[in-house]
């Protein structure tokens, strides 16, 4: 009996929540999933048109880069009707939206963390789908340029607001920086 309870005993110990101190003989080295302080997250990437003021012009900054010195010499085929451009595209809010997210896109799978697959699932999830969808000869840029010899701008007007969200509009503030951009205050 008596060797009974002290095995029930060790068991109940084994089966309790650990004591408070070093996890792992490594800890003091800080290594991660040693026992050490696991590493900070990165932060959570928010779309480009949420930014506020200066962060929005920090991002599009970031993005104009990546699209004028990596995306337009390597996937910007030729400017045609079927497939017009803007050389103001950062003017097209919904153009900014689509190529941010191909870039939060292109950031996240050339990470090797991805694989060795992660710049091919880009290629097909991604890229072919937002390139189709900003150079569609109906698309955002459809009344800009469609031949480089005639270099054009133009924004197409979206449809107006509900009523009930013009309603709602009138009665609240405009939150700053979203004016400048045309986005309704949130």
């Amino acid at each position: 009996m008596d060797q009974s309870a002290q095995q029930a005993q060790q068991l109940d110990h084994l089966a309790s929540t650990p004591a408070a101190g070093p996890a792992s003989p490594f800890a003091a080295f800080g290594l991660p999933g040693l026992g050490g302080p696991a590493p900070a997250p990165p932060p959570e990437p928010r779309p480009i048109l949420e930014l506020g003021d200066k962060e929005f012009e920090d991002e599009l900054d970031a993005l104009s880069d990546w699209v004028d010195d990596f995306l337009l010499p390597v996937y910007g085929a030729e400017v045609t009707t079927a497939a017009p451009w803007c050389l103001q595209w950062q003017e097209h809010l919904d153009v900014v939206a689509w190529l941010h997210a191909l870039w939060l896109a292109y950031q996240q799978h050339k990470d090797s963390e991805a694989g060795l697959s992660g710049l091919f699932v880009w290629h097909r999830d991604f890229l072919t789908h937002a390139v189709a969808a900003i150079r569609a000869p109906g698309g955002p840029l459809s009344a800009c340029m469609t031949s480089p010899d005639r270099p054009a701008h133009r924004l197409l007007p979206g449809p107006p607001p509900s009523a009930r969200t013009e309603k709602t509009n009138t009665a609240e503030t405009d939150t700053p920086g979203s004016s400048e951009r045309g986005l309704p205050a949130s």
